[in-house]
């Protein structure tokens, strides 16, 4: 496997933390280590997350282009846009941003506050389009690339979540890299690594980074797309093509993609009452802030599993906090209690 042929931008800290969750773990009856890697403390442009590594891996091509504007697509919350807006600004470029309505959710403020606020503050041209969700190429986003085009621009395509881009998987490969060289230092591998997965090529990533070292299985995505079947299919060919660009030298099967797909309902962005109580458990537990949208159900996940006893007594779960917790602010009616 070969990551140095890729040019990287870089745009985190470093290393995420590793950090023990013996509150929760305990909570959850003692019998499994739960630890987090906190990928949402990865950087200092708004907030971070997941995104930012894999946008590391794209910019060099989209400064290489020639390109004066990244042009994306999200929902309306979505935190994609939110820091494709973000390295837009860091990198001296216009960003325009495409946000559907992909969450059949009202709240008062949800179109005014917390990740598409900050899109808007950091200066990225966003246009609200009302269709609803899918995790595919969308043509409000084609339409876009060629407005810009049309008004003198020169834009580059970023597809939703970067998933469906050559190099958006590439970050979350390194990701199993910084893990492993983690485990080295904490003197354990963990059993298991849990994951939210809608768009695909965060766990893809995964998936090919962790084949490496035999683990492509113990990564365990909790699907909050509430699309199984396309979500299942996307990250298997998702991986399948980032293994061949990594020279990984073995093959990726569909068994080795392992996604539960009991927690996205009732809809995509919609919590269900199990999520809402998920996200108080950790923030309650742990001071450890979960959003509706992705974390709250990947944390429903990891709770109900951890309960279900899905996971053998004394394993350590590493849980990937992929950030996203800006977009709680939309759903301020749910949480007007705490």
């Amino acid at each position: 496997m070969n990551l140095d042929k890729f040019e990287r931008y870089p745009l985190t800290f470093g290393p995420t933390p590793i950090e023990k969750l013996s509150n929760l773990s305990e909570f959850l009856g003692g019998d499994v280590d739960i630890y987090a890697k906190r990928e949402d403390c990865n950087c200092g442009l708004a907030f971070g997350g997941n995104k930012i590594r894999k946008l590391e891996y794209i910019v060099p091509d989209a400064i290489s282009s020639g390109a004066d504007t990244l042009v994306s697509i999200g929902g309306v919350q979505s935190n994609h846009t939110r820091m494709v807006a973000a390295v837009a600004a860091k990198i001296g470029m216009k960003c325009r941003l495409v946000q559907e309505s992909w969450v059949p959710f009202q709240d008062a403020v949800y179109d005014r506050v917390g990740n598409i606020l900050m899109s808007r503050v950091m200066g990225a041209k966003v246009e609200l389009i009302d269709e609803g969700f899918d995790i595919g190429i969308r043509e409000s986003w084609e339409n876009a690339l060629k407005d810009v085009e049309e008004k003198g621009g020169k834009p580059y395509p970023i597809p939703a979540g970067a998933s469906e881009h050559k190099f958006g998987a590439v970050g979350y490969v390194n990701f199993a890299e910084e893990v492993r060289q983690q485990e080295e230092e904490l003197g354990f591998k963990f059993d298991y690594i849990v994951v939210c997965t809608v768009t695909g090529s965060t766990m893809a990533g995964m998936v090919v980074g962790f084949a490496a070292d035999g683990r492509a299985r113990n990564v365990i995505g909790i699907d909050a797309s509430a699309t199984p079947e396309q979500n299942h299919a996307q990250v298997l060919r998702i991986a399948q093509n980032t293994a061949d660009l990594v020279e990984l030298n073995q093959e990726i099967t569909k068994e080795d993609v392992v996604i539960i797909d009991d927690y996205a309902y009732p809809a995509y962005g919609v919590p269900s009452d199990e999520t809402v109580e998920a996200i108080r458990i950790s923030a309650r537990t742990e001071a450890m802030m979960t959003d509706p949208v992705y974390e709250g159900k990947s944390m429903q996940g990891l709770i109900d599993l951890t309960k279900k006893g899905y996971f053998p007594k004394g394993s350590k779960v590493l849980y990937v906090h992929l950030g996203g917790v800006p977009a709680i602010n939309a759903y301020s009616y749910i949480f007007r209690n705490g």
